[in-house]
């Protein structure tokens, strides 16, 4: 059938985020953002524990068919194309843009599994604004 795993095919186990502090302790660390998505990462500094995921729909992506839908295609992509990228003792939050109903599936695993991959750019010291020179 055309849904099933081959011998060749490896699932990757990712834990899940559930409960709201869990998702709320994520929103302070790093974000890394793309066009179909945003995607919230956070180093629970627990090498040793699994990579936990979680995913957020708000309401003003449509009604709730199309929000499960696009909840529905981002688990599926996370399963299939970046569980394995997930560092272990991270959590990771995806935030659905409007843009995952539209978007190919061959698309939407390409940009997830790079936001996953991506490291976090070092900083310069300072407060951000521009030096006057």
């Amino acid at each position: 059938m055309a849904g099933e795993l081959t011998t060749s095919e490896k699932k990757y186990a990712v834990g899940r985020l559930k409960s709201r502090p869990q998702f709320l302790a994520v929103r302070e660390g790093e974000k890394r953002r793309g066009g179909l998505f945003l995607l919230e990462v956070l180093d629970r500094k627990e090498p040793d524990s699994q990579a936990r995921v979680g995913f957020t729909v708000t309401k003003k992506h449509g009604n709730a068919v199309e929000r499960n839908r696009m909840r529905r295609r981002l688990k599926e992509a996370v399963r299939l194309h970046a569980g394995f990228a997930m560092q272990p003792g991270h959590d990771y939050v995806v935030v659905a843009r409007r843009d995952v109903l539209d978007a190919s599936f061959q698309e939407l695993a390409a940009e997830l599994k790079l936001r996953v991959e991506t490291r976090p750019k070092h900083r310069r010291s300072g407060d951000g604004r521009p030096r006057n020179v």
